[in-house]
């Protein structure tokens, strides 16, 4: 069973509030799909537009290139697995079976089918327990299995595992993906949690108060981000941003005095995009190096100058916080660096920068220039 998912123009307004505003967003057949976003950035509103639950004040959405805007929920063929479970006081079998029975299918199959969906999220041992004999992980996965046996051709979940616990969290979430690869289905995934958008999805949707910022792989949201918004929002901790200098003269970039990169061809560029002598320079924690003594930026490098400010410990990692001039950049380091640096606060150290690394963001509009 195919399905391709197509929203054209979607808005949605509740009385003064835009929840969703305009979007085009296509979804593939047999595709792990999420939407990511802070809460109140209208994903669950999305996904609700998808199921049928809510009609679009504006635009249409299209199954298949059928449009199904006006068509009914339980015409739809698609199964919802929300944020909170909402379970029948009875054993794990007679929840997964409900679906089925409510449809008029045999006894015969009815077993069958669930003892399949069962034994594929391991609940096969503990059909015939009362559903309050059960952790929260494993009423999730009754939860998700009352999809599934359905064999609808799209799922729609919901924030799934915003409510357990990390450990389980974890599990449950290595299991999605397998589960997915499984039954060679649609999943559209909302979700507020980077890790589990950048983990389980094919493709992500980067949503901001109603509107889509990017569409693209866990990879180009990363590296690529297409706004300041998306290279905040994905990272821990989060892209830094840097207001910058553009002198035409000398065709230099500049952090305060100090002088981050010489190139006319990237000045020209960058005078052109933004119409001002302003950039804002992007470039992740993790990307860049400390080091306590100067030496040449050599190739593919530029070196800055900075204080450290503060130092945090992550358990795996450590957070260094270097002021530049009046700025503060964050650095990502392992464990094993930081101990052989052994620098302390207020102490100069020097950001070893890649060039290829290094974003840039028009200041008014916040998109990616270059």
């Amino acid at each position: 069973m195919m399905v391709d998912v197509r929203l054209k123009d979607i808005t949605k307004v509740f009385g003064k509030v835009v929840a969703v505003r305009n979007m085009n967003l296509e979804i593939k057949d047999k595709e792990f799909f999420a939407i990511l976003g802070p809460s109140g950035c209208g994903k669950t509103t999305t996904l609700r537009i998808i199921a049928g639950l809510e009609k679009p004040t504006k635009g249409r959405v299209y199954f298949d290139n059928q449009d199904v805007t006006s068509l009914p929920a339980k015409f739809r063929d698609v199964a919802m697995v929300p944020q909170f479970y909402a379970l029948y006081p009875t054993t794990v079998y007679n929840n997964i079976a409900l679906p089925l029975r409510s449809r008029g299918v045999s006894k015969e199959e009815v077993k069958q089918r669930v003892r399949e969906v069962a034994e594929l999220l391991g609940l096969t041992e503990k059909l015939h327990l009362h559903i309050d004999k059960l952790s929260i992980g494993d009423k999730q996965k009754v939860s998700l299995a009352r999809a599934i046996v359905r064999k609808p051709k799209l799922y729609l979940l919901d924030e799934p595992l915003t409510i357990l616990d990390p450990v389980t969290r974890i599990i449950i979430r290595s299991e999605l993906k397998s589960l997915q690869r499984r039954i060679k289905q649609t999943i559209i995934y909302v979700t507020h949690d980077q890790i589990e958008a950048m983990s389980l999805a094919d493709r992500i949707a980067v949503m901001n108060m109603g509107v889509i910022e990017q569409v693209g792989t866990p990879y180009e949201i990363y590296d690529k981000p297409s706004s300041r918004f998306v290279g905040w929002f994905i990272g821990e901790p989060g892209m830094n941003f840097l207001e910058a200098e553009v002198d035409k003269h000398s065709s230099a970039i500049k952090l305060g005095s100090q002088e981050v990169l010489q190139s006319k061809t990237l000045v020209s560029k960058l005078v052109e995009k933004t119409n001002n002598n302003k950039v804002v320079i992007g470039v992740r924690p993790e990307y860049i190096y400390l080091e306590k003594n100067p030496r040449e930026a050599g190739n593919g490098y530029t070196i800055v100058k900075g204080v450290v400010e503060l130092i945090e410990f992550t358990g795996t990692h450590y957070i260094v916080l270097v002021g530049i001039d009046g700025r503060e950049v964050k650095v990502k380091m392992n464990v094993e660096d930081y101990r052989r640096l052994n620098i302390a606060p207020k102490e100069n150290v020097y950001l070893r920068i890649p060039l290829d690394k290094i974003l840039f963001f028009d200041p008014v509009s916040e998109k990616r220039i270059l």
